[in-house]
């Protein structure tokens, strides 16, 4: 497997990055589209057959709990401040995605604090968080313009999307922009000095009636498959974000094209997507399916530790959805890390900063885990670039790509086609550390009960004999299953849009939602709440009481 592992070539992901980056892969463009048949055109040159399903960006089409953007496409766009121009042929970044048409020139109010607002009535209104709030409030106040920064981001153009619905588009009216941190700053400053700045802006946009939602789909095998996934999509140039990983996916398929044995124990299969819509569309059609032994997620997979910043994470699954598969690409992201450089006894050193974390949500491996199917990211992170107009390939690691690439492909190998007994062992060992990591800080019992079903999963597909069922006694029942999104909130349970954003604001109270009706589907109400904390530690039951009780007013989940 090793051997195998050594035949990728990060030189040739990078070139496929290279390609991608010539395309602005904003949800529901042209843009989207054509990357997505680029890369078609790339599997099929090596000898696979790919297919491509499409369905629909329409800004009403609903996806599990997603509701469809408008379809939109970037033509031209300028914003002028000071004597200083930026304008969409140097990034189209300065238009925010799916921003309605419109150019003037008026003057810039900061909204610093809400009695800006006030000022705000056919201004330019800068505003530098909650930026999808704050827009449709710049629409029903009369301004004539919106412009978006994001904080630390210095020169570089922020990408942030609206994200607008056909529904949207009745109030969605005003162009928007994004600027650099640095000119909002001098903005900020000529606004408090009295000097009333001003801002020249033209955008020239499409939004039309439906765009594809494209899919691409590719398989070496029979089933059970190991799935591994990348979404396409974010704007151009976003080469970490996420270039890399539908290149890497696209290096990764044409080696197991290659390697693959008729014996393997897993078939291998291949997605492409629009992140999180493209994963829900897909995954709503298949339903909760025995053909995916586990799932792979490949997102931001090049940042570089000294030009943006960035660590080697490995996302693990949620305890709820326990699997070696994390033990195995951890444990080979150790093996592919080594430098030249030697201990003082003579071992390895590793060449990155790499660690294994608990379950986080914010990729399409959430959406597997919600179906049933353990799921795991390898990614890069933090990257200074991220969503930025700065996000460019040479700023990528060809170490990072070489060692996760070199992983996935190791591990992938070692789970289709190692002993059955060796994979026992390695199980076995996964597990004591699993536990013996959480058993060093709290409890471990309900864990204990949860790794022990895990094993029992992986042993069915593996045959391997470890791990045993227990009688599963749920509390919960998820009615419609999906990431738990504002935008279902407001279709379900408009009045309540308000109090789930307040409670949500920390992204960790969301993550802990959706682990705790994961593990509600097989628990008792105290002992999800139980494996909760021994999973994360501290949580705030009080608050996940009253999202729980929101939830089953909107009727997303049920109560057995």
């Amino acid at each position: 497997m090793y051997e195998s592992a050594e035949k990728l070539k990060p030189e040739r992901i990078l070139h496929r990055v290279e390609e991608l980056t010539q395309f602005h892969r904003i949800q529901g463009s042209r843009g989207l589209v054509d990357a997505v048949e680029y890369l078609r055109d790339e599997l099929s040159n090596i000898g696979l057959s790919p297919k491509t399903h499409y369905e629909k960006y329409d800004g009403k089409s609903w996806y599990l709990t997603l509701q469809s953007p408008i379809a939109w496409d970037l033509l031209e766009g300028e914003v002028r401040f000071n004597e200083k121009t930026l304008s969409s042929e140097e990034t189209p970044l300065v238009v925010m995605a799916h921003s309605p048409p419109g150019e003037g020139e008026a003057e810039i109010v900061p909204i610093l604090n809400d009695s800006d607002w006030e000022q705000a009535h056919e201004k330019v209104v800068l505003v530098g968080k909650n930026w999808r709030k704050a827009y449709r409030k710049a629409n029903e106040i009369g301004a004539v313009a919106f412009v978006s920064y994001r904080e630390g981001t210095d020169n570089a153009v922020p990408y942030i999307g609206l994200f607008l619905t056909k529904e949207d588009l009745k109030w969605a009216k005003i162009p928007a922009f994004a600027v650099p941190e640095s000119w909002a700053k001098k903005m900020i400053s000529d606004y408090l000095s009295g000097k009333k700045p001003r801002l020249s802006f033209r955008a020239v946009t499409e939004i039309k009636s439906s765009e594809k939602l494209p899919i691409l789909y590719t398989e070496i095998g029979e089933p059970p498959f190991i799935l591994l996934t990348a979404h396409v999509c974010h704007p151009k140039p976003g080469a970490n974000d996420n270039a890399s990983g539908s290149a890497m996916l696209v290096e990764l398929a044409e080696i197991l094209s290659k390697v693959y044995k008729s014996d393997f124990r897993f078939g291998f299969a291949f997605l492409w997507i629009p992140e999180y819509y493209g994963s829900q569309a897909f995954i709503g059609r298949k339903g909760e399916s025995n053909d995916y032994y586990s799932a792979i997620n490949l997102d931001m997979v090049g940042g570089s530790e000294d030009r943006s910043g960035s660590t080697i994470m490995l996302v693990r699954t949620p305890l709820s959805r326990f699997s070696i598969v994390s033990g195995v690409l951890e444990y080979f992201l150790q093996r592919h890390n080594v430098s030249s450089k030697k201990s003082l006894s003579g071992s390895g050193i590793p060449a990155v900063k790499v660690r294994a974390y608990p379950y986080e949500m914010g990729s399409d491996h959430d959406v597997f885990n919600f179906f049933g199917i353990p799921a795991v990211m390898p990614i890069t992170w933090p990257d200074r670039f991220y969503h930025s107009n700065m996000d460019t390939p040479e700023k990528l690691s060809m170490e990072s790509l070489a060692i996760i690439g070199r992983s996935v492909l190791s591990s992938v190998i070692f789970l289709a086609s190692e002993d059955e007994k060796k994979l026992r062992r390695f199980a076995r060992g996964y597990s004591l550390k699993y536990l013996g990591e959480l058993a060093m800080e709290r409890e471990t019992e309900t864990a204990e009960r949860l790794v022990m079903l895990g094993l029992s999963r992986d042993s069915k597909f593996i045959g391997m004999d470890i791990g045993y069922e227990f009688e599963k006694t749920p509390w919960l029942r998820w009615r419609l299953r999906g990431r738990i999104s504002e935008d279902v909130i407001k279709n379900k349970a408009p009045r309540k849009l308000d109090e789930f954003e307040k409670l949500t604001e920390d992204r960790k109270t969301l993550l802990h939602l959706h682990e705790l009706v994961m593990l509600g589907e097989l628990l008792p109400r105290d002992e999800a709440y139980k494996a909760l904390s021994e999973e994360y530690g501290g949580i705030e039951k009080s608050k996940l009481e009253v999202l729980i009780t929101l939830l089953e007013k909107a009727k997303i989940i049920e109560t057995v």
